[in-house]
């Protein structure tokens, strides 16, 4: 049984680490901020959670277990909050490509946000007005 559980721990701290080094990859590689903050969050926090389930799986004792169990919930509730309030602050300083959004439902008319003017830098292009059909 300990050999099986020595194959499985490896594979997941395996999985893990690869998961984690395709992360960093995509953080230098990717060409925008929304695209890095993808591969930030999503593979990062999956390596980061096999890396704990394979040592908690190789380490004996309850309270290295636990001790896991709290990482993984910190990094859980920290990664995807942090990368939502990066995306949003590069949202309003214009460093996002807005041609490229599917979906902008911040920049839709009549969704002006006026509290947050001024955020924006010194050198950032004026925003077009909307085009209303039949105007």
């Amino acid at each position: 049984m300990t050999a099986l559980a020595d194959v499985v721990a490896f594979t997941c701290l395996l999985a893990g680490a690869l998961l984690c080094l395709t992360a960093g990859l995509g953080l230098v590689r990717f060409p925008d901020v929304l695209s890095r903050m993808h591969a930030g969050t999503k593979p990062q926090v999956l390596g980061v959670l096999l890396v704990m389930v394979g040592a908690a799986i190789r380490l004996d004792g309850w309270a290295n277990a636990w001790m896991l169990l709290l990482v993984a919930a910190f990094q859980l509730l920290t990664a995807p909050v942090s990368a939502h309030l990066i995306s949003r602050v590069a949202y309003r300083r214009r460093h996002v490509r807005r041609d490229l959004l599917l979906v902008d439902e911040l920049g839709t008319p009549g969704h002006q946000d006026d509290a947050h003017r001024g955020d924006e830098p010194g050198d950032a292009p004026p925003e077009r007005p909307a085009v209303r059909p039949g105007a």
